[in-house]
């Protein structure tokens, strides 16, 4: 069964439906190593990003083990059924019917609309809200990267940003936003990168956006957040347990 060159379209389930059929077909059997990222990559003509988001996603549906250092294993399946589609995002009913967005689409949505959050929460954000940030931004810091509450910490800033601006429907984008950045899939991607080193750089990154919203400058507020969330991109497609 050859592999099928991918069409541009949810690259990352595309590659993952085409490698469990390989699997299905026998071509990767249990116990067997699959092909290293680079070489997926090259053969399905995507990037490398798009086949470890499949690759995540294969794991989390309980396809594959992602063993770092040794490389991506399949596993025996015992229900096949349920790895069927797409990983599941809680969102409103509106919208549940649609695939689900994997975590450098989130990445890309929220480089669009948080630095401008951060633009207008230095122009708008009252004394109050900066002493909140101030708040969170200390537990932060007294935060690990093994405590799961640094996750409810990150929440929480970005939320105060856009509870700042003044704007109800930018709060409720930025909770949609962040319960698509909660998905399984996001969270194992990040379970793979994610150490006290980066965690601390996270929160550096953080307090740049916080001085720059403290000051009120609008211009360093937006460029700080777009550095927060390009680096983050670039943790995500470099950090990875090597092949």
């Amino acid at each position: 069964m050859p592999i099928e060159t991918i069409e541009n379209r949810r690259l990352y389930r595309q590659i993952a439906d085409q490698i469990i059929r390989l699997i299905e077909a026998g071509e990767y059997k249990p116990g067997q190593r699959l092909p290293a990222e680079r070489l997926l990559a090259v053969q399905l003509s995507v990037s490398r990003p798009s086949v470890r988001e499949a690759l995540i996603a294969l794991e989390v549906e309980g396809w594959v083990a992602i063993r770092g250092g040794t490389g991506v294993f399949v596993l025996e399946r015992q229900d096949n059924a349920q790895a069927q589609g797409e990983t599941s995002v809680p969102v409103s009913a509106n919208i549940s019917a649609l695939p689900a967005p994997g975590p450098l689409e989130v990445l890309y949505a929220r480089d669009l609309i948080e630095p401008e959050v951060a633009a207008l929460a230095a122009k708008q954000a009252s004394p109050e809200l900066i002493a909140t940030m101030a708040r969170i931004m200390g537990d932060m810091v007294c935060c690990s990267a093994s405590n799961p509450k640094h996750l409810d910490y990150d929440h929480q800033f970005h939320f105060s940003l856009a509870e700042a601006t003044g704007n109800s429907a930018l709060v409720q984008t930025m909770e949609t936003l962040w319960v698509m950045r909660q998905s399984p899939l996001y969270i194992r991607l990040q379970n793979h990168f994610h150490n006290e080193a980066v965690w601390q750089r996270a929160i550096i990154e953080h307090r740049e956006i916080f001085e720059a919203v403290k000051s009120g400058d609008a211009k360093a507020s937006r460029s700080a957040m777009h550095r927060h969330l390009s680096n983050a991109r670039k943790r995500y497609v470099s950090n990875w347990q090597k092949e």
